[in-house]
């Protein structure tokens, strides 16, 4: 890139890519995912992330160009991940604490993505994309603390399966004891 205008453009290129990948994941992370409260955050940002796509648009024409993608490579490697994660934690207790990583590998991405798009647009002194910049960027946070909410009930089920799987392996060795002291 031999401006800061063109580097603005390419980046933004990129995440109106990754926004589109996204919208087409949250559906099965939402179907994949067992617990109620992160199904539903799932499908919420699937409706913010479709508002997104539309801004990165405004934000393309501020600059008087066509919305184009990109091939984002770090979000085909995330969302391939988290259909890696689905797949392995599928029938698990752990499916909703790995789902949730998953999601939060993505929104950790995007947040750093949109801040240097935001300082960008102000060097630029484009107002127009300022704005609707740090709307999706406050979109992703918010997206980011949800995660973190149900986290904390999500890794406790995983935590508590791993406890009753643990119980029953202590259970085992003492039912040998008590069939060894009989003979």
């Amino acid at each position: 890139m031999s401006t800061l205008k063109e580097l603005f453009l390419d980046e933004l290129a990129d995440m109106y890519d990754a926004e589109k990948r996204i919208s087409k994941a949250l559906p099965k992370l939402a179907k994949a995912a067992t617990n109620e409260e992160l199904k539903e955050a799932f499908t919420s940002h699937l409706e913010e992330t479709k508002e997104q796509i539309s801004k990165l648009e405004s934000v393309f024409e501020a600059f008087g160009e066509k919305a184009k993608g990109k091939t984002c490579k770090a979000t085909v490697g995330i969302l391939e991940e988290g259909d890696e994660i689905s797949e392995e934690n599928e029938d698990s207790p752990t499916i909703n604490a790995a789902l949730i990583a998953a999601g939060q590998k993505v929104e950790h991405y995007e947040i750093a993505s949109y801040t240097s798009l935001i300082e960008w647009a102000r060097l630029l002194e484009n107002d127009d994309a300022v704005d609707a910049l740090e709307e999706i960027l406050a979109q992703e946070e918010s997206a980011s603390e949800k995660l973190e909410g149900i986290a904390e009930s999500a890794n406790e089920e995983a935590m508590s399966e791993d406890s009753s799987e643990d119980e029953d392996l202590e259970e085992v060795p003492s039912t040998k004891k008590k069939k060894a002291a009989k003979r």
